[in-house]
């Protein structure tokens, strides 16, 4: 496991890169943090992605400089749903850095991306590329990027929800639902009942509104491993 240096478009990126055993090259799995950013909670993912043979990146939403966010991350989060271009210019560096990483099999990226990560990794779907196979949002948020047409998306996708999300109503899941279809996406919603939103953090404890949900979290990952070996095959 190390860290690396990278460039993300305007800022300067540190990334947690977990290798799994031999040589390579190894299908890649990109991890988009929540809103506070790259935490241990990510780079223990990325841990438990690299044992079952996925080299896996945690990416860096803010650059370096910002660390111990605190309250200071929800702005930084909302200035980049406020411009959904720079974030998009942000995760398309982000896949640039990560396809050149030694050990990437390019030809098979995916990722997977949690609450604000949610929306990062179907934002890089929305561009349109072929150089991601897949993309999941797990308890994420939906607003489309509105930066003009919607292309047709190649990559599967697959959102993990907690029905009761407060964050992403059921109207936001149809309204997503309709966009990926009329993009001619091969989607996937698993939609957990009884669940609010950053359901898979053990340490999330704000009654009715960020839960963790232990029969969720297994349930998402069952359903996450799936995916990526179907996706990555």
């Amino acid at each position: 496991m190390s860290f690396i240096d990278y460039q993300a478009h305007d800022i300067e990126c540190e990334a947690y890169v977990a290798r799994p055993a031999g040589a390579g090259p190894h299908p890649a799995v990109l991890i988009a943090p929540t809103v506070r950013g790259p935490t241990p909670l990510e780079h223990a993912k990325a841990d438990e992605l690299a044992a079952e043979g996925y080299l896996a990146i945690v990416l860096d939403h803010y650059g370096k400089a910002e660390r111990d966010l605190g309250e200071r991350a929800r702005d930084l989060m909302n200035g980049l749903i406020a411009d959904r271009a720079l974030l998009r210019a942000r995760l398309l560096a982000h896949l640039g850095f990560a396809q050149g990483l030694e050990g990437v099999d390019a030809r098979r990226i995916a990722i997977v991306g949690y609450c604000f990560g949610g929306l990062c990794a179907l934002d890089l779907a929305r561009t349109g590329t072929d150089a991601i196979k897949g993309a999941v949002s797990i308890h994420g948020i939906f607003p489309p990027p509105q930066l003009g047409p919607q292309p047709q998306i190649p990559a599967k996708l697959l959102v993990l929800h907690g029905w009761d999300d407060p964050l992403a109503t059921p109207d936001s899941v149809l309204g997503l639902t309709k966009e990926l279809t009329d993009a001619g996406a091969d989607w996937q919603l698993h939609a957990y009942g009884h669940t609010v939103h950053g359901f898979t953090n053990p340490e999330a404890a704000v009654p009715g509104r960020v839960v963790y949900n232990a029969d969720a979290d297994r349930r998402a990952n069952v359903a996450l491993s799936a995916f990526l070996a179907e996706a990555l095959a």
